[in-house]
């Protein structure tokens, strides 16, 4: 099996289980598009002239056939615009000629409904302009492609009949302006022919974040300032102009068209967060993510987030009364965090740190089990939670656990729960995600894990986080007495000394 056809047959095998737990609720709750739509449109990328949009001010996509090749030359702006970089609206003005019918204003009402489907339904355009000859009669503008060479099928000839509206059709010269033209109409006629137009972006607040490619890098102030125009609520448009810094999780960008201001707001699963776009990691398509991790915990549990950002796991589990322990790197996505804790009035639930991850799990973090797992009683339902949302290193991370904690493991604790990420180009992600957390972990996971495909992250590339509860054999040390330690303590035997030698060697 070639490697398209086994990683489409993988991704699809998500099928039912990303319907059922992670794109149905959103589709339902924010999107008029059946779920199935939604998934097929996200993981195969398959269906052409898809329009995608996937939670208001979260995700778009421009669609590369909208229309038909008709539609196209009908309503396509005026050639003279190719290679335009600077904006011109004026320019765009075209006439088409479209036809229409002469009727009595008194019964256009009546005539719009029963032609509802030949009318034209162009959006911007109106369907009913006054008659510069007759002030009592008023032209319906039809679609002149259901009217082809301006005549009337039987169907309309006999509605007209009923309404005593003569059957003459008139040709209109139609002026198209800027404002009646879609974007990617716009950038269609722009951008040389035979080039790829489309340009998908993410919404963050009043930004629109590109990924354009180099040949569309000369118009990219114009791109820009079309987004804008045809968005409502984008007041700036950025580009990425590198790659993401696995170390504070940001990159630099290119304010394309509209105001500077990079500090925004965004609402995600109910709960507002304001960060600088530029300073800090912000993913609106993480959403669905976010939320399904924080349906798993329990009003009690405790969630160490190792990465926290500006707390899109964090803050959504202190609200729902979990004890947060939340990490981040960067000082300005520390600083973001604090501030959203307080906007969210969980500050006195969340404990914020700005340490290293792998420091944050080697201090807070064993501290924190240290002392509260071997406290835990039978009857107590308490779980942790431990969150590594570091997809380009996360699982480097993973080896840190061997040997984690001291002494023996006490059989009523309930050992933490990593919900690891990373990403894979794998043909099979899921076996390469597990057999990456396992070299790290020193131990199978075989049988004790399960994989979620998270995103399609570019082509052949995806993002998927990896459940397992930590196994006692690499969380805990066995105790081995040293000459400072109590006589009275268990010595290290023969068998002992081996067996600790083994794992020595596999770690």
């Amino acid at each position: 099996m070639n490697n398209f056809s086994s990683r489409t047959l993988w991704r699809f095998g998500y099928s039912a289980r990303l319907l059922k737990t992670n794109h149905f609720r959103a589709a339902a709750s924010h999107t008029s598009f059946p779920a199935v739509w939604m998934l097929l449109a996200q993981y195969s990328g398959r269906i052409p002239g898809l329009f995608v949009a996937a939670e208001k001010n979260r995700f778009f996509t421009m669609p590369e056939a909208v229309e038909d090749k008709a539609d196209l030359e009908l309503y396509s702006p005026n050639p003279e615009v190719r290679g335009m970089t600077l904006l011109n609206r004026e320019a765009f003005k075209r006439t088409v000629l479209v036809p229409a019918l002469k009727v009595k204003k008194e019964i256009v009402n009546a005539l719009v409904k029963s032609l509802k489907h030949t009318v034209l339904q162009r959006p911007g355009l109106k369907r009913v302009v006054e008659d510069p000859e007759d002030e009592d009669s008023r032209l319906v503008i039809l679609d002149p492609h259901k009217i082809p060479e301006f005549s009337l099928g039987e169907s309309e000839q006999e509605v007209l009949k009923q309404l005593d509206v003569c059957p003459e059709v008139s040709k209109y010269n139609l002026e198209l302006t800027y404002e009646n033209f879609k974007a990617e109409e716009i950038l269609r006629a722009v951008l040389p022919e035979g080039q790829e137009v489309t340009s998908g972006f993410s919404r963050v607040g009043h930004i629109a974040h590109l990924n354009l490619r180099d040949h569309q890098l000369p118009y990219r102030h114009l791109i820009g300032q079309v987004i804008i125009d045809k968005n409502p609520g984008i007041t700036c448009v950025v580009n990425k102009t590198n790659i993401i810094d696995s170390t504070y999780r940001n990159f630099q960008m290119e304010v394309l068209a509209g105001d500077n201001n990079l500090v925004t707001k965004v609402k995600e699963n109910n709960i507002a967060y304001e960060l600088d776009f530029s300073k800090v990691y912000w993913n609106p398509r993480l959403s669905t993510e976010h939320g399904r991790i924080v349906e798993l915990l329990k009003p009690g549990d405790v969630l160490f987030d190792v990465f926290a950002g500006i707390g899109p796991f964090a803050i959504p589990a202190a609200k729902k009364k979990c004890q947060v322990f939340a990490n981040d790197l960067n000082p300005e996505s520390y600083k973001w965090l604090l501030h959203n804790c307080k906007l969210n009035k969980v500050e006195k639930k969340i404990k914020a740190f700005n340490m290293d991850g792998r420091e944050f799990l080697l201090g807070p973090v064993r501290e924190e089990l240290s002392k509260e797992l071997p406290l835990l009683k039978e009857e107590q339902k308490t779980s942790f939670h431990i969150v590594m949302n570091l997809p380009a290193l996360a699982i480097e991370f993973l080896d840190v656990f061997r040997h984690f904690l001291a002494g023996e493991p006490c059989g009523t604790a309930r050992f933490p729960t990593v919900h690891c990420y990373g990403f894979s180009k794998h043909d099979d992600p899921a076996k390469d995600i597990q057999e990456r957390a396992e070299a790290s972990l020193g131990t199978s996971l075989a049988g004790r894990c399960s994989t979620y495909l998270v995103r399609n992250v570019a082509p052949n590339k995806e993002m998927l986080c990896i459940s397992f509860q930590l196994p006692a054999d690499v969380l805990y040390k066995r105790p081995c007495p040293d000459g400072a330690n109590p006589a009275s303590k268990r010595l290290c035997t023969s068998k002992d000394a081996s067996e600790e030698e083994l794992e020595l060697k596999k770690s």
